[in-house]
């Protein structure tokens, strides 16, 4: 799924972090619709996107990075027809990196909105800590104890307190939000996208594509909200020390998910960014 507002060049495509979708932007795309042809895009397995079903196939074999830079990369050939900017939150921000290190010829610039930093990769973990965690990822995806939290986690209340956990002001988390995140969420198949995903610990990692990126062919920049609790700015500003990263913007007071927290903030930066390049 993806949404389409405006009718202007330059292309921009939207692209969604963890557990959201494509109206986690629609705060931007009105704005940024007036002056590019904007693409809002569901991953695969998320928003109302299709769900094959992981537990058919081996771990983290249908939703891994690779498989959103495949969607991503098709995206741009079929839909948007011509090379693209991407705008990427959060996990997006690593379907992104490694779009443009797949075919930069497709990627004209790369905007990143709080990446992860994947602090559950195997490589971060805590070497006494690693059974414990392989094991608490194999319960959660193979066993009733995952669909469980799987119900837990997909209650109105429980997204609202993670959100608001998530965002430097809490009074931005409103029931509509909560509703377009929660709403594709029930979906069927998204519990197994959920526990699938949670278990997925191997893959690249930004410091592992940053460094594979011409900043020439495909320039990146980074916004950070300061106020993540998730991925910690004084981490995050490590990525601005890569060669293709022209600038490293941070944004006080602001949380995990900039571009719907501070959409005035967000929107002239991503314009900027695109004109920038285009």
């Amino acid at each position: 799924g993806y949404t389409k507002p405006g009718a202007a060049a330059p292309p921009l495509v939207l692209v969604h972090g963890f557990g959201g979708n494509a109206d986690h932007w629609r705060k931007n795309t009105p704005v940024l619709g007036k002056h590019c042809r904007v693409f809002a895009i569901d991953l695969l397995g998320y928003g109302f996107s299709s769900k094959p079903d992981p537990m058919s196939s081996p771990q983290n074999e249908i939703y891994n990075f690779e498989n959103w830079s495949r969607q991503l990369r098709s995206f741009v050939d079929e839909v948007v027809m011509e090379p693209a900017f991407l705008a990427c939150n959060s996990v997006g921000g690593v379907a992104g990196l490694q779009a443009a290190v797949d075919d930069n010829t497709k990627v004209k610039g790369v905007i990143l909105l709080n990446i992860s930093l994947r602090g559950l990769h195997v490589s971060k973990q805590p070497a006494l800590a690693k059974p414990f965690i392989k094991l608490l990822q194999t319960t959660l995806r193979t066993t009733d104890v995952g669909r469980k939290f799987f119900g837990n986690v997909a209650r109105a209340e429980t997204v609202k307190s993670v959100l608001r956990e998530a965002y430097g002001d809490p009074t931005a988390v409103t029931d509509e939000l909560v509703e377009c995140i929660l709403k594709p969420g029930l979906q069927p198949g998204a519990a197994e996208v959920f526990l699938d995903f949670i278990s997925y610990s191997g893959g690249p990692l930004p410091e592992d594509l940053l460094p594979q990126i011409d900043g020439g062919k495909t320039p990146v920049r980074i916004l950070w909200g300061q106020k993540d609790p998730w991925e910690v700015v004084t981490e995050g500003r490590k990525y601005g020390a890569y060669p293709c990263v022209d600038r490293f913007i941070e944004l006080p007071g602001v949380g995990h998910c900039p571009m719907d927290e501070a959409p005035d903030l967000v929107n002239p930066l991503l314009l900027e960014f695109v004109n920038d390049y285009k």
